[in-house]
């Protein structure tokens, strides 16, 4: 392995410094009429049967599949230069993602989104991806994320999974599938470098090569890619400009088996570095100006091996994946703002003097201590080991009946440490080593098994009646300790103590459908989810918030799946009411320390989806895609100790009402050999807000914002090679797409999208 992976850096270099001096044009495996999106027509313009989903955990057609689901594929990826999931978000109605940054991005579908467990699983081919809990049992936001380059397709599933996918897919699903090892001879090599407005340069560097071992027996496949960018927001506090930069260095090796024709071994192994610094800015301070006291620093070292075999039997195949997680990461917050805020006489006369006035010389002192414990940040390292094992048998084909059964186990283990450290006061990088004066650790495993069925009944070849039904149980262990005790916020030394949650219970899912001809199908579906409950595990929190509960819901939907126009138009419509009850909510300690969650208030969200894609002549794709969300609180959130808690018809927080977007793709022959190729995007996404209550003196708007991003070139057929020129961002929006403050001083935060990025591409395969 590293002979190979030292050959193809070898190689990718080489290619990529005789691209950028010697190839004008890019290499796109798709012809001119493919969609730029997975749409429902073929070149033929005969209803889509080459492209195949496996959403339902059976080969189906996309347009033949009764459910809401935006299948992007790998071209499409490409073609827009997407490379991480918030770059695809916008193509996805209802896919929403607040983005921290890499490793610390949350996503949510359908306005179904708190803190907790994930709202959405998150695959990568069948590998489920979990995200650390971190000490807030917050694993929403802080879904690993691994560079997208030789993907097959993503598939997104709007709406609950859970007889399929079990817990945290109450929102929905989204699959990364990755090209597999062929039997053939093939590579491409792909180079960027870009630079951003009021920032540095970055690049990217990411090569491919599949390499037949056996002739019909054995292939393997490698991926290796490296990707850095200089940062774009400058510190005025520190006075130090570029502050977020970032580095990725990765790849995957992946071996196909094949021992006979009806039996396939995939083993595969995924590995992803990333060093960064934290992407939030203040906007009280200036656009893309931070005024933090420490420089916090982001670490990520993500492993995912899989060993996955599909037996078919004819009548039926027989699929089993087990799957390893292993990560481990480290972030950091800025604590000086806080520490500075019990810089008071009141907060002296409290800690000092049991509430009398302290006097000037204890005053004095006071201060002194306060004064050293800043610059500090608060470090969280942590390590996420997550073991799964499905099997599931499936029928092939058609039929009268058809029908998937099986079993999921799941053995997730997180460790976590909280410390507060300090940080150098002229360049404000954290000391090392460390120089702790509070630490506690947390212990969080999560234990659970499920048993589930869907089968669909077909009493005429244009109807079907689908139903499901999944068995859960889990058990949810939360042990921890503090070592290094810090009274000042009450913290003192305490052994380690464990608590426990379980809970077991049943999901289940109604599908109809009727495929009324070979251009139009409607269905209705009622579907539920929900996500695991658990413990809390927080110093001098009450023995009555310690537990929290499971939340769910229930999905009521109706859709149509149309082709129009003589087949050049496709046309996707869905509308649904989620009723979410139980909700899991994030909640914080009467002194403000330490954040924990519970349980308050239902939820109703409706919203109606749409996505269109139209072919209005040879070498013109046309891509409309948007949402409408209304999700607003039914019951009130009465827990006294949640945050800004929220009441009947108060708004779902960071969901705008509305978001859309639109694409042109335009390809037209130049010469025998020579293809001009352009593209357009535009994204809208409407306005939100941070809080529930509209009288929140602590709640923010964030603004709607649109970004247009430019891409042309040629394609140069004969040599499969080429080159575009791109804009992110063309008109340079400011597009905020989270926000937060709090009491402590300089806590208004945000993220948003880069500035303008102008950049070369190019490709080459071979």
């Amino acid at each position: 392995m590293r002979m190979i992976s030292a050959k193809l850096r070898v190689l990718g270099c080489t290619a990529t410094l005789a691209l950028s001096i010697g190839f004008a044009a890019s290499a796109r495996a798709q012809t001119n009429d493919t969609p730029a999106a997975a749409s429902a027509v073929n070149e033929s313009g005969e209803p889509d049967g080459d492209i195949v989903v496996t959403a339902t955990r059976r080969d189906t057609s996309l347009q033949r599949t009764p459910m809401a689901i935006t299948a992007l594929t790998g071209q499409t990826l490409t073609n827009a230069g997407v490379t991480n999931i918030a770059d695809y978000a916008k193509f996805v109605p209802s896919l929403r993602i607040q983005d921290n940054g890499p490793g610390q991005r949350r996503v949510s579908l359908r306005g179904v989104q708190t803190s907790g467990e994930a709202t959405v699983g998150v695959y990568y081919d069948d590998t489920p991806v979990t995200g650390s809990v971190g000490v807030s049992s917050d694993a929403a936001g802080r879904t690993a994320d691994f560079t997208l380059f030789d993907v097959n397709r993503i598939e997104v599933l709007r709406g609950p999974q859970g007889t399929l996918y079990g817990a945290s897919s109450m929102g929905g699903a989204i699959r990364v599938i990755l090209n597999k090892p062929t039997q053939d001879y093939e590579g491409k090599i792909e180079s960027q470098i870009a630079g951003t407005k009021g920032g540095g340069f970055g690049y990217f560097v990411q090569g491919m090569v599949n390499v037949p071992l056996v002739t019909d027996l054995v292939a393997v496949r490698a991926v290796l890619y490296r990707r850095d960018a200089d940062g774009y927001i400058d510190n005025s506090f520190l006075k130090r400009k570029n502050v977020n930069d970032y580095t990725a260095t990765g790849g995957r090796l992946m071996v196909r088996v094949t021992p006979s024709s009806n039996l396939t071994i995939d083993g595969s192994a995924m590995i992803e570095n990333t060093d960064a610094y934290s992407a939030s800015w203040n906007p009280a301070v200036g656009d893309y100006k931070a005024a933090t006291q420490v420089m916090l620093p982001y670490t990520d070292r993500s492993q995912i091996y899989n060993l996955t075999g599909k037996l078919d039997l004819g009548a039926a195949s027989i699929t089993s994946i087990t799957s390893y997680q292993h990560r481990r990461s480290a972030y950091a917050a800025d604590d000086s703002y806080y520490i500075g805020s019990y810089r008071t006489a009141a907060r002296c006369a409290a800690y000092v003097n049991a509430g009398g006035a302290c006097s000037a010389d204890q005053l004095t002192s006071y201060y002194g201590y306060i004064d050293s414990l800043s610059p500090a940040a608060i470090y969280y390292p942590g390590t996420t080991k997550d073991f799964t094992q499905e099997v599931r048998i499936s029928s092939n084909g058609t039929h009268l009946f058809d029908w998937t059964i099986g079993g999921f186990y799941q053995n997730r283990k997180n460790d976590v440490t909280s410390e507060d450290v300090r940080a150098d006061k002229a360049t404000g990088d954290i000391i090392t080593p460390n120089q702790i004066f509070y630490r506690r650790e947390i212990f969080d495993k999560l234990e659970q098994y499920a048993a589930f069925g869907e089968g669909t009944f077909h009493p005429t070849p244009t109807i079907g009646l689908t139903a499901g039904i999944r068995y859960f149980s889990y058990n949810k262990t939360v042990q921890g300790f503090t070592d290094v005790a810090w009274t000042l916020i009450g913290a003192p030394a305490r052994p380690l103590s464990s608590v426990d949650s379980s809970e077991s219970g049943t999901l289940l899912k109604f599908n109809a459908s009727w495929q009324a001809n070979a251009d139009m199908m409607f269905y209705a579906t009622a579907s539920q989810g929900f996500r695991p409950g658990g413990a809390n595990q927080v110093i001098g929190l009450s023995a009555d918030l310690t537990p929290y509960k499971s939340d769910s819901l229930w999905n009521y939907e109706i859709g149509a799946k149309l082709g129009l126009l003589d087949r050049k138009l496709t046309l996707n419509l869905a509308a649904y009411q989620i009723d979410w009850t139980n909700i899991q909510v994030s909640g914080r300690t009467t002194n403000g320390a330490f954040s924990f969650l519970s349980n308050a208030g239902a939820a109703r969200i409706r919203g109606v989806e749409a996505e269109a894609f139209l072919r209005p002549m040879r070498g013109l794709q046309l891509t409309v895609s948007g949402n409408y969300i209304d999700p607003r609180l039914t019951q009130d959130q009465v827990n006294d100790s949640v945050v800004a808690a929220g009441r009947v018809g108060d708004r779902i927080p960071y969901i705008p009402n509305w978001a859309g977007s639109a694409g042109a793709e335009y390809t037209r022959p130049l010469s025998s050999g020579l293809d001009f190729f352009a593209r357009a995007d535009v994204n809208y996404v409407g306005s939100s807000f941070s809080e529930f209550r509209p009288t929140n003196v602590y709640r923010v708007k964030m603004a709607a914002y649109s970004l247009t991003n430019l891409r042309v070139g040629v394609d140069l057929k004969q040599s499969d090679a080429g080159v575009y020129l791109f804009v992110n961002n063309l008109f340079d929006a400011v597009a905020i797409n989270r926000a937060s403050q709090s009491s402590t001083a300089n806590s208004y935060s945000a993220t948003s999208a880069a500035p303008r990025t102008i950049g070369i591409n190019v490709r080459k395969s071979f």
